[in-house]
């Protein structure tokens, strides 16, 4: 059970057309939110909307969930993460994640096998970065440092600028078992999506088993306040059929195996079936509404009230709000939280 339940907000990725969410985040801010988190799929880039916001705050954390592996190096990423900390006066958690063999493979032509081994490599990289304590070198396979063959002129190298922390948090997007387990030994916090707060522990359990005192759950939660709860519902299904159906290919889809997890297995199959066959609206709707409901807060105030007991009484630190864009609708959840 969490002590004190913070709250954040996750503005995701664009989608179609730009979307500049400084009036969000600024209000955030104003109310006492904790964080602001921004994201990436295959468009949008996960930092340059947050240094945006960073240039406009003062005081909310800067959080990205997730920078995708496979899109930079880990010095890349280092360099990125280690920037926009000094600028924001040390506001920043990376969040991390190896994505999907669909997006590594396919958008950003990186290899996807072995995912742990490569997210394990690519952590030790970034920490040297930041730490400052000698040459950056990295025996692989995956990001050998300095790259064997080449020229033959590669020498190991230490960051110019001395970071303003040297211990930046790191979270990591995972959702497999063994994943989850990584972010719980080797990070400081985990960022799980799609997740029912009364299945943490009876799933992730024993992933979580060994996290140290201080470790961060930050939980993104699609948050819809109405008095329509049917219509809420079918909207909280459009991003559940989509990442069941089209975040991965037919063979290997880590979100389908999630919701499998989850208890929805049968469900989830027939969800896919229907969105790989282009039958998206049908998808959508074969979607169970229990499990719309049960990883979101959905409906009026009051009812959002009354699910809020689940969270707290979870594991989750942080309750990342997705979909709340106004100033009214950020203080009735804040004032909620607050009791």
């Amino acid at each position: 059970m969490s002590a004190d339940l913070k709250l954040g907000v996750n503005v995701g990725y664009w989608q179609r057309e730009p979307e500049d969410q400084t009036d969000t985040v600024l209000a955030a801010e104003r109310l006492g939110y904790d964080s602001v988190f921004t994201a990436e799929a295959y468009g949008s880039d996960a930092f340059t909307p947050l240094t945006w916001y960073a240039a406009r705050t003062s005081r909310i954390k800067l959080g990205t969930a997730v920078v995708q592996m496979s899109a930079r190096t880990p010095a890349a990423t280092a360099m990125h993460a280690l920037t926009l900390d000094a600028l924001s006066g040390g506001r920043v958690i990376l969040g991390l994640g190896a994505s999907g063999p669909q997006v590594v493979e396919g958008w950003y032509g990186q290899p996807f096998p072995k995912p742990l081994a490569r997210t394990r490599e690519y952590l030790d990289i970034v920490r040297q970065v930041w730490r400052r304590e000698e040459p950056v070198t990295s025996a692989g396979p995956h990001y050998p440092l300095p790259l064997p063959g080449g020229a033959g002129l590669g020498k190991p190298l230490k960051s110019i600028v001395h970071p303003v922390r040297p211990e930046i948090p790191v979270y990591l997007g995972a959702e497999g078992p063994k994943n989850v387990a990584l972010a719980a030994g080797a990070t400081q916090g985990w960022l799980p999506l799609f997740v029912d707060p009364e299945q943490i522990e009876p799933v992730f359990g024993a992933s979580l088993a060994g996290r140290p005192d201080g470790f961060e759950i930050a939980a993104t939660v699609t948050t819809i306040v109405t008095d329509d709860l049917a219509s809420a519902l079918e909207f909280a299904k459009v991003p559940l059929a989509f990442y069941i159906g089209g975040m991965g290919a037919r063979e290997r889809n880590f979100h389908l195996d999630l919701i499998g997890r989850l208890g929805y297995a049968e469900q989830a199959a027939r969800v896919q079936e229907l969105f790989l066959d282009g039958r998206r609206q049908e998808a959508i709707k074969a979607v169970p509404d229990e499990l719309a409901d049960s990883i979101s807060l959905l409906g009026p105030i009051g009812r959002i009230k009354e699910r809020m007991g689940l969270w707290r009484d979870s594991p989750v630190t942080t309750l990342l709000i997705a979909g709340v864009k106004d100033e009214p609708t950020l203080r009735a959840i804040k004032e909620v939280v607050d009791g």
